[in-house]
């Protein structure tokens, strides 16, 4: 989840949990790829879909009209403010339902609601009633009581004998209800197996999530997806606007000119209190500002002996965080360069410190670039353009939050440092692929 300009939503971005400990079996590759619609546009109130219906709507219109070859690359969009939202289809007949894309959590769930509720339901929530797929997992179920050190989401046994779960994020927010089986829809042909989900009746947002870590229980692990990808576009300050991004399931027709590194995995055995092997860790290497390599040891970028280092993509975090020893070498940087201007005192959602009121193009231009190194000479750059995020009043900070006052010493690579990258996750070959693109008007 991202990053906002509410204090109290801050650590809800940091959307992983730590203390977690399985090694993910990957899934066999499967060539079939598809692109579904995201938005972060306000939510609007959807009407469950009849059976008759599916082809009335504009977003199942795009899934279904390119359904009939046998090689899917359905081709949609989404909006990007400070979260990825995918709209997606859920059920039978299915019900359009609003979802963060988050690769740094596994459960995915969903906003639901009966048809008398004992309060008014969230816009676009599902309503399992209409839906012939919907199965509420019993207490009896093995995943109810989990012996797996990989899933701890804590359980427990409701009025009516049904598994009920409580997800609770680092800063108190949360969501509960049941957890349920229930099926996804890309065509009239092709639908997922039963997937588990969260079947939220109580929650602090108004959208769901779409959980795409290494989990057995994340979206791709479940519906045997084992390569998906996206294209986070520039962001924009006018008015009533927000660009367009493409998100694909499965193959990805500009991979030719990806970067690839490979991901760091860890054994099942290698229990370390602050890592969370389930994350999408990638070798960094160091960080350059205006062309200057920073005075950091790659070490720095690596889990040690307690976890604490680790570097992972996560496209649930709207800003970039780092460990002490990294982020006070890159405040030391810009307090040399532009230090004269900085907003003294201030700290954005209590993370981050090198904020400014003056004019954030000039103060990207005196810093320059910046640069995500890893391995094998791979990079994100960051263009001096958008180095600077608007976070309201006039005020711009550089996108980066020190971790360690979240409680979780690691670094994470958020999608505000995304922009204009393609970001590919080949789960069957280890690696993620980066693509510097226009995001805005991407692409195939």
């Amino acid at each position: 989840m991202a990053l906002s300009s509410s204090v109290s939503l801050c650590m809800l971005l940091f959307s992983f949990f730590f203390f977690t400990c399985f090694s993910a079996k990957l899934l066999n590759h499967k060539n079939d790829s598809f692109s579904f619609p995201l938005t972060s546009l306000p939510l609007s109130t959807t009407k469950p879909l009849s059976s008759n219906s599916k082809n009335n709507h504009p977003q199942l219109r795009t899934l279904y009209s390119s359904s009939s070859s046998s090689s899917y690359n359905i081709k949609s969009s989404f909006k990007y403010s400070m979260a990825l939202v995918v709209t997606l289809p859920i059920g039978t007949p299915p019900q359009l339902q609003q979802m963060v894309l988050d690769t740094g959590s596994q459960l995915s769930w969903i906003q639901c609601h009966n048809k008398t509720p004992k309060r008014p339901p969230p816009a676009a929530s599902f309503d399992p009633s209409l839906s012939s797929s919907f199965y509420v997992i019993p207490c009896t179920h093995p995943l109810c009581k989990p012996r797996v050190p990989d899933f701890t989401l804590p359980t427990t046994c409701d009025q009516n004998r049904l598994c009920h779960y409580s997800y609770f994020y680092a800063d108190g927010t949360y969501a509960e209800g049941n957890l349920v089986r229930e099926k996804l829809a890309f065509s009239p042909s092709q639908t997922t197996p039963p997937l588990i989900l969260g079947c939220a009746t109580q929650s602090s947002d108004a959208r769901g999530i779409l959980g795409m870590n290494l989990g057995r229980l994340s979206f791709p692990s479940q519906a045997k997806i084992t390569k998906f990808s996206y294209c986070v576009p520039t962001r924009q300050t006018r008015p009533g606007y927000l660009p367009t991004g493409s998100f694909y399931l499965g193959n990805n027709p500009n991979s030719a000119r990806f970067r690839y590194v490979s991901m760091l995995t860890f054994p099942q055995s290698q229990r370390m209190p602050n890592l969370d092997p389930l994350a999408y860790t990638v070798p960094m290497q160091g960080i350059s500002i205006g062309g200057k390599k920073l005075n950091i040891p790659p070490s720095v970028f690596r889990p040690n002996a307690g976890g604490s280092g680790q570097t992972m993509i996560d496209s649930g975090s709207e800003f970039t965080f780092l460990v002490d020893e990294a982020y006070d070498r890159v405040r030391e940087e810009v307090i040399r360069v532009v230090g004269p201007r900085i907003k003294k005192g201030y700290v954005y959602g209590g993370v981050a410190d090198m904020c400014f009121d003056g004019n954030a193009m000039e103060i990207g231009r005196l810093l320059g670039d910046m640069v995500f190194e890893f391995e094998k000479g791979v990079e994100i750059v960051i263009r001096k353009e958008r180095v600077l995020a608007d976070v309201g009043g006039g005020v711009h900070c550089v996108g980066i939050g020190r971790s360690e006052r979240l409680g979780a010493p690691s670094n994470i690579i958020g999608n505000f440092h995304q922009q204009n990258v393609w970001v590919e996750f080949d789960l069957a070959n280890h690696r993620v692929g980066f693509g510097e693109a226009d995001c805005s008007r991407s692409t195939k």
